[in-house]
């Protein structure tokens, strides 16, 4: 009975078991929406939102991706190849994971969740959040990122915030709550283009 589908894909240090009551008060929050979270593995993810299409009947046009730091990279990739989605919401997110070691310039083969080459291929609406102190993947992962979206929405940068911590602020669920709400809907300049 659902009318939207958030996908989560959570980061590198945390499991499902762990964000158990993140997920209860996302459902209290956002009435409508059935929220699916799985450990963060390319394959896992991509099985789970064919499952949502092919075993509940959820369409691409309702569903909305979330990638928490390292779960980003699964959730972008997702996200580029699929034209319809609702929206994104990416987390702390990583422009690579070679660039949250070194500051490297250009992506290499090796590389591995190439946010930064494949976020102007997403075409639904993007909300990015991340904390002004991050210490674990800088903040300037998720600007840099907001840059590169073709269909920008007003990003969150929670000052103080660090990597685990964002949930916490009020602010966060209040802009989260507001994005959800209205993605999908098309944009007033747009209507009459």
């Amino acid at each position: 009975m659902a009318t939207s589908t958030l996908l989560y894909s959570h980061g590198n240090a945390a499991d499902i078991g762990q964000m158990y009551e993140l997920f209860i008060e996302l459902s209290i929050h956002f009435a409508g929406t059935t929220t699916l979270a799985m450990d963060s593995h390319q394959e896992r993810y991509e099985a789970a939102y064919k499952c949502l299409e092919e075993s509940y009947g959820a369409k691409q046009e309702n569903i909305i991706l979330y990638g928490q730091s390292v779960g980003s990279g699964p959730t972008v990739d997702l996200a580029a190849r699929l034209p319809r989605l609702k929206a994104v919401v990416l987390h702390s997110p990583i422009l690579s994971g070679l660039r949250v070691m070194y500051s490297v310039k250009r992506t290499y083969w090796f590389d591995i969740y190439k946010n930064i080459d494949k976020i102007p291929l997403v075409k639904c609406p993007v909300l990015v959040i991340h904390g002004t102190a991050d210490e674990v993947v800088d903040c300037s992962h998720g600007k840099q990122l907001w840059e590169l979206c073709q269909e920008k929405y007003e990003p969150l940068w929670l000052k103080g915030g660090n990597h685990c911590n964002l949930e916490l602020y009020p602010e966060y669920l209040r802009h989260l709550k507001k994005f959800i709400n209205n993605s999908g809907e098309i944009p007033f300049w747009k209507k009459f283009r």
